[in-house]
């Protein structure tokens, strides 16, 4: 295969959609959860966790720290008795920012943590001050030198202390960081303004599997009562939320009917409101599915996202590719990255017509948008390419795919199955099709 060879995504669009499709587990729940995996002196099990790049390079980087970890599909095995290294590898870590959560559980076992800061992220900054300030408060020196965040209990005690600390910002981050730290404490733990994410309360069940007290998780106080030591679990995260409402718009900005499954209508309800706003029906036919019903005309509606339980900024990019092709005029007003409007230009290749004014992107709805040759800009930007990709008229391509292997699951596997005419292939310097790719996804 030839150096020039990269990968690209061939989409013509127009073709409806219709069917179900599979949802797979929490990207978000699965990194954090893995992590937490740390905290259990033997080992556990997690279940439904999705193939995904970003959960591969969580692998190495816990099994770098001396964890043994055996995959089976959607199954992984941790046998923790061995992990006594408190420095996950610099070129692991920094290929990954979830990594940095795992400051908690290394402090929290081993009495010392140096844990390379975590990189730059291309929709914005996300300063660790508070996962910092926070270990400090219960107990640890924290130190950052060259790059490397080194954080240690001084004394013979070796465990942290229950505190009370309050979050300046409700960071989902931070608070599963602090939430994890916590559970081997000595003493209680509260934390306050604490992110309410589905994620958040994933990662408490998780804990609370393995032996540990936490109440308050979904709200904005969190108690934590340190144990000794946490015992083996067998556990399975949550559907992901993000994913199920990516296909919820896709069948709404194709104007199909689409089922999914499993799901918790509870995490989507702000998704599913402006989805109605806009004009597509959603209807629950069980506790666990959902279904996305055609009414006719989108219509344009405004959208602000804010942390949970208000609109997520993971669904931004996805719903303006949708009001890209709606009836009206909407306003978008991203307030969690600075940077996380960079899929304007690509949308607007493709026909869009949409003024960017700060933090505030104007749609303005156009009738059709064209295929053209984009760029994936990050993982949620990458997903509206494809949404937008299945809805205009002609072929698009979607370039730097490494973005969309981050979080969706075989993601072009199951669009094929709802009907959508899509594929990956291999293409090099003068665009030849150089390598054609197998129904499922194939990592490069």
């Amino acid at each position: 295969m030839l150096a020039t060879d990269k990968p690209v995504i061939h989409i013509w669009g127009q073709h409806p959609l219709s069917g179900e499709v599979k949802i797979s587990g929490a990207k978000n729940s699965a990194l954090v959860v893995m992590a937490g995996a740390l905290l259990c002196s033997t080992g556990c099990r997690l279940q439904n966790i999705p193939g995904l790049v970003d959960v591969d390079k969580m692998c190495q980087i816990i099994e770098a720290l001396g964890v043994k970890i055996q995959r089976n599909g959607e199954v992984l095995d941790f046998d923790t008795t061995g992990f006594n290294c408190y420095t996950p590898p610099f070129e692991l870590v920094s290929k990954l920012r979830a990594a940095f959560f795992a400051i908690g559980p290394i402090l929290a076992r081993l009495g010392v943590a140096k844990v390379p800061m975590p990189g730059g992220c291309s929709i914005g900054a996300r300063p660790i001050e508070l996962h910092v300030r926070g270990l400090q408060a219960m107990g640890a020196h924290v130190e950052i030198e060259h790059g490397i965040v080194n954080a240690y209990l001084a004394g013979s005690n070796k465990r942290l202390q229950g505190a009370k600390i309050y979050l300046d910002y409700p960071s989902v981050g931070a608070t599963e960081t602090l939430m994890m730290a916590a559970t081997l404490a000595e003493g209680e733990t509260i934390l306050e303004n604490a992110a309410k994410e589905p994620e958040v309360v994933d990662l408490a069940n998780f804990c609370i599997a393995m032996g540990a007290q936490i109440t308050g998780a979904g709200t904005d106080r969190i108690a934590i009562v340190g144990v000794d030591k946490l015992h083996e679990a067998d556990y399975s995260i949550i559907a992901d939320r993000v994913e199920a409402a990516t296909f919820l718009v896709a069948g709404a900005i194709t104007n199909s009917e689409i089922s999914m499954y499993p799901v918790i209508p509870d995490h989507l309800t702000a998704a599913i409101a402006k989805l109605e706003q806009i004009g597509a029906k959603v209807v629950m036919d069980a506790p666990d599915r959902l279904r996305v019903i055609p009414t006719g005309t989108l219509k344009g509606t405004d959208i602000e996202t804010l942390p949970y339980p208000a609109f997520p900024t993971d669904m931004q990019a996805q719903f303006m590719a949708m009001l890209a092709v709606s009836e009206g005029n909407s306003v978008i007003t991203e307030t969690v990255f600075e940077n996380r409007l960079q899929h304007v230009a690509e949308l607007k290749r493709m026909g869009a017509n949409i003024r960017v004014k700060g933090n505030h992107a104007i749609v303005e709805g156009v009738p059709l948008l064209s295929g053209a040759t984009v760029t994936a800009t990050d993982l949620r930007a990458s997903a509206a390419l494809v949404l937008a990709g299945l809805a205009a008229h002609g072929k698009t391509t979607i370039q730097d795919l490494h973005h969309l292997d981050r979080g969706y699951d075989c993601l072009e596997a199951k669009m094929r199955n709802l009907g959508a005419k899509i594929e990956r292939v291999r293409v090099n310097a003068a665009g030849e099709t150089t390598y054609r790719y197998a129904e499922e996804i194939v990592r490069v």
